[in-house]
């Protein structure tokens, strides 16, 4: 395993994170708990965790595991999380500090996010005075917690401000081999400010790993798909931790093994993928984002949603299905700082002329209007419900 100094919060850190939201939850909390030991014994120090995670088993889960695992408290490290709009007054983020202290078995929360800040207002919801921020100083200042780091599904210009602002340690962003061209930025930005820089999906929510045969094209000799992505994170010398979740020791052994046998993506590599984008994906998205050269006049995010489309092709999903897609891009994905809806195209034809596959951009944003306004029937359907 290879480790990193995490920012400047002294922390030295496996280059491979638990992550603790890809439980088999059928199993019992004891044995899942077993996989964190594993884990620990194979060289990763770094354990995150979250309310809410696998049926909210996760934190329990943990708790097991890490209350054996007391003896070596010293060797590793524990994160999880709280969202501002859930706890938007110090006292609500105390409490929530308090809680999962309890269910860790824990004394003190090594890292602790303010969670899955998709716009900015989040942010600057948790940054109010009297808000979450307050209450974690308060934590801290009381031994609770050590360091406050945050989690963010932002794009690289909104995480520079987070950066700039200078009130957290660290920051997770979700970043792979088919999304780093919108949020490499941030990763840039956070890791040249001296701050720890932590990848969440890795594997492009399981994209990857079920679809190997279309993704061929990511690996070099020797290696799968699966195993190129998460080399792809670990081996950056930007990104601290690549967080994987483990559902089995098998699991485990191959992100080790990446860790272990990691060599960086050259230019050449990425130069390569690029190259061969078409011939192996045909219809896909690759995500290249020259379709965004030139910015959308009503500033809809083309490339976010070509990405979306993409699990039309690869998992052969239906309408409805596609709006529960458009759901989470909506509320945690690529998606959450649109500005622009695929409804407002004028077909100008400036992102068709700009793609590289020579996509029909536009015939494919009429259907994703179709998801999004299937979407916001269902939605007013739970409201009436």
């Amino acid at each position: 395993m290879n480790y990193s100094e995490y920012g400047k919060t002294g922390a030295n850190v496996s280059s491979v994170g638990f992550g603790g939201m890809q439980f088999n939850t059928k199993l019992a909390n004891e044995k899942n708990a077993e996989l964190l030991r594993y884990a620990f014994d194979k060289g990763i120090n770094y354990f995150d965790t979250a309310p809410g995670y696998c049926e909210d088993k996760s934190e329990d889960i943990f708790g097991i595991a890490l209350k054996q695992m007391a003896a070596d408290r010293e060797k590793f490290y524990v994160s999880t999380k709280g969202m501002p709009v859930d706890f938007d007054t110090a006292n609500k983020a105390i409490g929530a500090v308090d809680k999962s202290l309890k269910r860790l078995n824990i004394d003190c929360i090594d890292f602790y996010h303010v969670w899955c800040i998709r716009d900015m207002k989040h942010y600057e919801l948790a940054m109010k005075k009297g808000g979450q921020y307050d209450g974690l100083l308060k934590c801290k200042e009381q031994g609770k917690i050590k360091h406050i780091v945050t989690s963010t599904h932002l794009r690289g210009e909104d995480i520079c401000r987070i950066v700039e602002d200078n009130k957290v340690e660290a920051i997770l962003m979700g970043v792979n081999v088919l999304n780093f061209l919108y949020r490499w930025q941030g990763v840039e930005a956070t890791y040249n400010a001296g701050m720890g820089v932590v990848a969440m999906n890795p594997l492009s929510g399981g994209l990857i790993p079920r679809h190997e045969d279309k993704f061929a094209f990511l690996a070099a000799a020797g290696e799968t798909p699966t195993e190129a992505a998460l080399r792809f994170c670990i081996s950056a010398p930007q990104i601290n931790i690549t967080l994987v979740g483990f559902t089995t020791t098998e699991h485990i052994d191959m992100a080790c093994k990446v860790a272990e046998n990691a060599r960086p993506f050259t230019a050449d590599d990425i130069e390569r993928i690029r190259k061969n984008v078409s011939k192996n994906m045909d219809a896909v998205c690759t995500g290249c984002g020259y379709c965004m050269v030139e910015m959308c006049t009503k500033n809809i995010p083309v490339a976010g949603y070509m990405q979306v489309y993409n699990e039309k092709f690869l998992d052969e999903k239906s309408a409805d299905q596609m709006a529960d897609v458009m759901n989470h891009h909506f509320n945690w994905g690529i998606l959450v700082d649109r500005k622009g809806a695929a409804a407002d195209c004028i077909e100008c034809e400036k992102c068709e002329k700009a793609c590289t596959q020579h996509l029909n951009i536009i015939s494919r944003l009429k259907e994703l209007a179709d998801w999004e306004k299937l979407l916001e029937e269902k939605n007013r359907q739970k409201e009436q419900a």
